[in-house]
């Protein structure tokens, strides 16, 4: 580890435990407490969580040593490559500073015999400063900002409060330009189906964005979200590995709702369910941070997002279309094709080629056929397996159990019990006999008489 990188370390670990030592015993641990239960984005893009004794050692550390004592320790063996060796290596590098590490232990081998391994020789070029390219220079970055609403959406999803004992995930859309949350959801899973909810509600809303920015997640690189976006007409942005400059504005968004939103829905004691997390979110987003003046943008969200007019809403079909599913067939000499365990029948002319078919997730046994991009009619089901494809779970249930129907089928049989016992009950109905069937009797009792 270099120095600059040792510093980045002992920066992210100051930036954790500066205000722990001011504040009480009793505060100090629930902070810590609270900083050990959510997720930090370390100075190279990573996500991390920080245990309680970790915390703690870092706090005393600084305490005791100031900043210098949060330095990692740096790693000081003794090397078993000849020092003429490593002394040749960095002649070569700085001879032709475009040579790589593979070709300096190349040419140090044809002159010398033997060389060290690559890896050997780029650990020590990265410790000596030598592994940057001289034609590369370092890459200034300044504040991007969108020039106006709905030019780029940035997308990403946080971990949130604990639901029984699922965790809540939020999925959560932000322009760019007003730093407004378009599309945002709780859900308990984390995958296209709970962002697709997310997207839809913001599209609904706030209009079509011109592009998406995200990362390498598995729900933002899935091909549903593709087609989605090409249905739309917007483009797809990947943030590239190891570089998350651009998305700032949605991790500082996270942070105010860790600080804020999370904060006080602790402090009442968490949410019933996730319709109920889900309608709290709202109403804070809503009435809380798109009124209050951003620091950034010295403007509200909402109004900032409005300055050129309300946004156009696209139409309800080309949404529904958008979020539909698609797969990829070749038709048997039939003219079927299989679909998860599903079987259909396609039109006679389509016996032998390949086509698209397009549906809704939960509905399988609707799926519209196209051929080269062109409507094709309707699949004729003829075997129907599984109504809902693989992936498309339905929103599993807090607790991981099925939601109790509410019917305590023991009490009602013994309600109903107890109400039969209450009766008067009337033998001559359980005997069979009716009342004409008494004076019936009577009569022939006087005949006998």
């Amino acid at each position: 580890m270099d120095a600059d990188r040792r510093r980045d370390v002992a920066l992210f670990r100051y930036s954790l435990v500066r205000e722990l030592q001011a504040m009480r015993p009793r505060a100090r641990g629930r902070a810590v407490r609270e900083l050990a239960a959510r997720e930090h984005v370390t100075p190279w893009g990573e996500r991390v969580v920080v245990s309680r004794g970790t915390l703690d050692r870092w706090r005393r550390a600084w305490c005791q040593g100031g900043f210098e004592a949060l330095l990692p320790a740096a790693r000081e063996g003794v090397s078993r490559t000849p020092a003429g060796v490593l002394d040749l290596a960095v002649a070569l590098k700085r001879e032709a500073p475009e040579r790589i590490a593979a070709q300096v232990a190349r040419v140090i081998a044809q002159s010398e015999g033997h060389a060290p391994s690559v890896s050997t020789i780029q650990r020590y070029f990265r410790r000596l400063g030598l592994n940057v390219s001289p034609d590369r220079a370092p890459l200034a970055l300044g504040r991007f900002e969108a020039e106006r609403p709905n030019e780029l959406w940035v997308g990403d999803a946080m971990h949130g409060p604990k639901l029984g004992s699922r965790t809540a995930i939020l999925f959560c859309f932000l322009d760019d330009h007003s730093r407004l949350a378009t599309g945002y959801r709780f859900g308990l899973a984390e995958d296209v189906v709970r962002l697709e909810v997310a997207l839809r509600a913001g599209l609904r809303a706030r209009g079509l964005p011109e592009g998406l920015y995200v990362d390498h997640g598995s729900p933002f690189v899935s091909g549903q979200l593709l087609r989605c976006c090409a249905v739309l007409g917007c483009r797809l942005i990947h943030s590239r590995p190891g570089r998350p400059q651009g998305r700032g504005k949605i991790e500082r968004f996270f942070e105010t709702v860790q600080g804020e939103f999370m904060v006080e829905l602790r402090a009442r004691g968490g949410a019933g369910d996730l319709d109920e997390l889900n309608r709290l979110f709202s109403a804070w987003v809503e009435h809380v941070y798109h009124r209050r003046v951003h620091s950034q943008t010295g403007r509200a969200p909402i109004e900032r997002f409005l300055a050129c007019g309300p946004p156009r809403l696209p139409s309800d079909e080309l949404v529904a279309e958008a979020f539909r599913w698609s797969e990829q067939r070749r038709a048997t000499a039939q003219a079927t094709v299989t679909l998860f365990g599903n079987r259909y029948e396609l039109d006679p002319a389509l016996a032998r080629h390949r086509v698209e078919l397009v549906f809704d997730p939960f509905d399988l046994e609707h799926v519209q056929v196209r051929f080269q991009g062109r409507p094709m009619g309707t699949a004729i089901p003829r075997e129907i397996a599984r109504h809902v494809h693989p992936r498309a779970r339905r929103e599993p249930s807090a607790d991981g159990q099925p939601k109790p129907t509410g019917i305590d089928f023991l009490a009602l049989i013994e309600t109903r019990r107890r109400e039969q016992l209450e009766r008067r009950i009337d033998y001559r109905t359980l005997s069979g006999g009716g009342a004409g069937e008494d004076e019936g009797d009577d009569e022939h009792k006087e005949d006998r008489s």
